[in-house]
């Protein structure tokens, strides 16, 4: 007999699709079937989701991109895939619709919300998305990565963390190598969609160490497309090893080997550092909606895991002088590290499948 379906709506960005992929992995284990709603976006972050996972896109739009024409038919779009979700909805009869934000999770959420299936958000940040926002109080429960999160009168919410993949899972903790007179190496990370400011400045920073620091860096630097040729050119020209791509698909091994990361300050990369235990700079995002990136990297920074830098304040001479202070001090690089692991939450995708499965229960 097959086992009960699970929905997962998710948006079309790393920082929803790798907790959605945690959960989806850990209720395949538990002989469910998942399916997950997305749209044509977040279908191309679907590599690393298992095969058994059947995607099904669905219409959807944001009003936060696009000309006037496109905000216009937006609408339009939205009522048309929530249309589509109902019917596929009453023919599935899923037994708990789990919503991880972003725009494309409006069909199957609010289908979910029509039929009266089970249904829960997580919010991955410490101040609600936009379309959580709206579904906050018509879900069940409201599953909270970073806390404490700003929820509305009404909304029923639980601390859990950020579910992190298996292959983060599987390097919880990984031992910590200090910094040394020897190669060491800084993982540099933007996002899903990469930063074009750390492209700007990290380079010339890592290029402005002490001679002897320089001489043992070597880097992993995640870069835009149109940013590619000229970031890794300039690691060429100035004889510092590194690897420059758009994406990369093994951050959980170049994580566990890094010496420091220095990276945007996503929810998701919040979790992976505070799992696997890892130093970092944190540049939040500065035009995120209602600066949740600087509320995300808080806790590492009070932790005594990071160094969190503003972008109006991340200049090139700053930077190299914050690279030098972790990596010249072995002892303090080692506490940084041990910091993030205690601040991390690794239980959080077994809490998550708890909650999932107590919701079901009802209609079990």
């Amino acid at each position: 007999m097959a086992g009960p379906l699970l929905i997962i709506a998710a948006g079309g960005t790393g920082g929803h699709m790798f907790p959605a992929q945690a959960l989806a992995e850990a209720m395949l284990a538990r002989g469910w079937r998942v399916k997950l709603s997305t749209d044509a976006r977040g279908a191309r972050y679907t590599g690393g989701f298992p095969y058994e996972v059947e995607i099904e896109q669905v219409g959807s739009a944001t009003f936060a991109r696009g000309g006037l024409l496109a905000k216009a038919v937006a609408p339009f779009k939205i009522l048309g895939g929530i249309a589509s979700a109902v019917v596929r909805m009453m023919r599935d009869k899923p037994a708990v619709v789990v919503g991880f934000g972003g725009y494309p999770t409006i069909p199957a959420m609010s289908a979910a919300w029509v039929l009266r299936r089970p249904r829960m958000i997580h919010e991955q940040n410490g101040v609600l998305g936009r379309v959580n926002q709206v579904f906050a109080k018509r879900v069940d429960k409201v599953a909270c990565g970073t806390w404490p999160t700003e929820l509305p009168a009404g909304a029923d919410g639980v601390p859990v963390g950020n579910p992190v993949r298996g292959a983060i899972l599987d390097r919880c903790g990984a031992a910590y190598i200090p910094p040394g007179d020897y190669p060491m190496s800084i993982l540099v990370m933007g996002g899903s969609q990469g930063a074009r400011i750390l492209s700007d400045v990290v380079p010339p920073a890592i290029s402005g160490l002490p001679t002897a620091l320089r001489r043992n860096i070597r880097v992993a630097h995640q870069a835009r497309e149109e940013d590619l040729d000229r970031v890794a050119q300039y690691y060429a020209d100035e004889g510092i090893p590194a690897d420059v791509q758009t994406f990369f698909n093994d951050v959980p091994s170049r994580m566990s080997e890094a010496q420091l990361v220095i990276a945007r300050a996503g929810a998701s990369t919040i979790a992976d550092l505070s799992v696997i235990g890892r130093p970092s700079v944190l540049v939040p995002y500065a035009a995120a909606a209602s600066d949740h990136q600087t509320a995300n990297a808080r806790q590492l920074v009070e932790a005594g895991a990071a160094i969190m830098v503003p972008e109006k304040l991340f200049h090139v001479d700053s930077l190299s002088e914050q690279i030098e202070s972790i990596l010249s001090d072995p002892d303090a690089a080692l506490q940084m590290s041990l910091a993030a692991q205690r601040a991390g939450k690794p239980d959080a995708t077994q809490t998550l499948v708890d909650m999932t499965l107590e919701l079901a229960a009802p209609a079990a």
